[in-house]
């Protein structure tokens, strides 16, 4: 399965490697909301955690649907600025109806939950199936849209401003030191790319990432099967240091392509044992097993919600989640009359790195 993005004919300063504040930051805030993905940076995740004033973590997490399960698209800068505050000013010049739509897509539980045409900030059916999408996500979630869609000005003016307050209370000292790590990263990217090739580039961004070899797309391994277009426009890659191991990709219509990946780590790999190769292959053998692991790595789901997203029977979901049960990769929560089945991060981890970033990416 993969994500192909058409660059057929695109010229060369098209398609660019850049660092973006704004990127790093949401990568930073998705660690905080989520710090079991990044077992690495528990130690820091823990230290901004407990310095946090009261205030402003409570609008971090009024705003989590913003950058916890998926990045909206609009915090993935499609033409990266020198500084934060550049780039939240071109967050400003989006229209509200791009606005709302990016960030419902992430609010209402995943990329198959669109409401390109007719709006849900016009249109009032399409209004209700974001609150119901929503609603089944969270109380809290579902407030977050009430107010986006009643009030979109005041719930984009309340971000900006919870996310201009992460730079005094923890952004720019952790800037400082990445900062410098991406810069590093640029010059071997770009050293890479006018010495051998975009091909070796890209090859260098991530083993999940690659030139076809007509030299017309970049596919990126990704657990979903997605098309989209970079005519006109172009793709941008950018580093991160605070994303491993995910690989985020702005793929929507309308939407630049946006490729961020984690720099990478200093040292060699560590060896995967035959022993884990081995429990991967019978724990996780069938590529529908992988695709509802890939969904809840993005938070809880109930079996109804998880058949309802890749259009799958409830009974025939259950068998699968009851493999991935019995392999220890799923915890379950009753909620109510619900059950939610939740990612095992921890065991998920012992059973190997590159099944982990697979996973989350």
């Amino acid at each position: 399965m993969t994500l192909r993005i058409d660059i057929g004919g695109l010229a060369p300063e098209r398609l660019r490697f850049a660092a973006s504040p704004l990127a790093e930051l949401t990568a930073m805030l998705h660690v905080l909301a989520e710090p079991g993905h990044h077992p690495h940076l528990a130690e820091w995740a823990a230290d901004v955690g407990a310095g946090l004033a009261p205030e402003l973590a409570e609008r971090l997490r009024e705003a989590e649907f913003l950058w916890r399960s998926s990045q909206a698209d609009f915090l993935l800068p499609a033409r990266p600025r020198p500084t934060l505050a550049e780039e939240l000013d071109d967050v400003d010049l989006i229209d509200d109806e791009a606005y709302v739509t990016a960030a419902l897509i992430t609010t209402c539980g995943g990329n198959r939950a669109h409401f390109a045409a007719p709006s849900p900030l016009t249109d009032a059916s399409a209004r209700e199936r974001a609150l119901d999408l929503a609603q089944a996500r969270g109380a809290r979630q579902e407030a977050f849209a009430e107010r986006l869609l009643a009030d979109p000005a005041a719930v984009r003016e309340r971000v900006r401003r919870t996310l201009e307050q992460c730079a005094g209370a923890f952004f720019d000292a952790a800037w400082a030191g990445a900062a410098v790590r991406l810069a590093t990263d640029l010059r071997l990217k770009n050293d890479l790319r006018r010495r051998h090739g975009l091909g070796a580039a890209l090859a260098s961004v991530s083993g999940a990432v690659a030139l076809a070899p007509d030299g017309d797309c970049v596919v990126v391994d990704k657990l979903q099967d997605k098309a989209t277009s970079a005519q006109g426009t172009g793709v941008t890659f950018i580093p991160s240091v605070f994303n491993r191991p995910h690989l985020v990709v702005v793929h929507a219509p309308g939407w630049q392509p946006v490729v961020q990946y984690p720099v990478a780590e200093p040292g060699p790999p560590e060896p995967v044992p035959l022993e884990t190769v081995t429990l991967r292959l019978e724990a996780l053998s069938h590529p529908v097993r992988l695709r509802l692991l890939r969904t809840l790595a993005r938070g809880p789901h109930t079996t109804r919600e998880l058949a309802h997203a890749w259009e799958l029977s409830p009974p025939e979901v259950s068998r699968h989640l009851a493999v991935l049960r019995r392999a220890g990769l799923l915890t379950t929560e009753r909620d109510g009359r619900y059950v939610r089945y939740t990612l095992n991060l921890p065991d998920l981890t012992a059973l190997g790195s590159d099944l982990l970033a697979a996973v989350l990416r």
